[in-house]
């Protein structure tokens, strides 16, 4: 079972500084169609303005991971922990027990960003923070993992979660397949350029939601760079 969700009929608020387009329930939008998949509960593709961002909040009990596309977001949080994770690079925050964070965008440009939300798979955890560089060049024609709950995914930033956070870009006609357990929940988007998600088109930013499959076959119509997520 395949489904794909064109980019404009995601929720979506504009507060200004931050333009926001949802692909599941979030805030103020409600689809009880789009309550989650699987045990990815959010992914937001938002737009912060140039010197603005998210001040001092609360999370618990949730993995947190945000994948930059363009500019960069510095994180500050009450366990101490201070960094910036420009394009293309990720930070994870596992949320635990509890912490209260910041995202600032300090940049002189627009940062665009997907911040994904995965349920944790062990309530009460020490909260934690991390971010990694991951260069393009080593995920070109491939997945690579950029963020994991399994062991074996030992360079990944980890999360408490039976989850992958994988990237990979394409170059116009390359493709790239993956084996799936067919049991579990797959969602990916496309940050820029044309695909064909078994053999079925989407185009930039759609979300592409997939279970009951053992191969996912990503082609890109155009150059591409995917971000993919798979889930209990």
């Amino acid at each position: 079972m395949m489904d794909i969700r064109p980019f404009e009929t995601l929720g979506h608020a504009d507060h200004g500084w931050l333009n926001a387009r949802h692909h599941f329930s979030f805030a103020d939008y409600h689809d009880p169609g789009r309550m989650g998949w699987g045990t990815i509960r959010v992914w937001n593709d938002d737009e912060i303005a140039a010197r603005s961002g998210f001040p001092p909040h609360p999370h618990s009990d949730m993995e947190i991971v945000t994948y930059v596309r363009t500019g960069a977001i510095t994180h500050q949080d009450s366990l101490g922990n201070q960094g910036r994770t420009g394009a293309g690079d990720v930070q994870v925050m596992s949320a635990g027990t509890g912490v209260r964070h910041a995202e600032y965008n300090l940049e002189d440009e627009t940062t665009t960003l997907f911040q994904i939300w995965v349920l944790t798979d062990k309530p009460g955890a020490a909260p934690s923070w991390g971010a990694m560089q991951f260069p393009k060049e080593e995920r070109a024609g491939s997945f690579v993992t950029l963020a994991s709950g399994f062991a074996e995914d030992g360079d990944a930033l980890k999360i408490n979660a039976s989850a992958r956070v994988m990237g990979a870009t394409l170059k116009a006609g390359e493709s790239v397949e993956l084996s799936v357990d067919p049991g579990r929940h797959v969602y990916l988007v496309a940050v820029n350029g044309s695909i064909e998600v078994n053999g079925v088109p989407a185009r930039p930013r759609d979300g592409v939601a997939i279970t009951g499959e053992e191969r996912v076959t990503i082609r890109a119509v155009q150059e591409a760079e995917i971000v993919l997520v798979d889930a209990r």
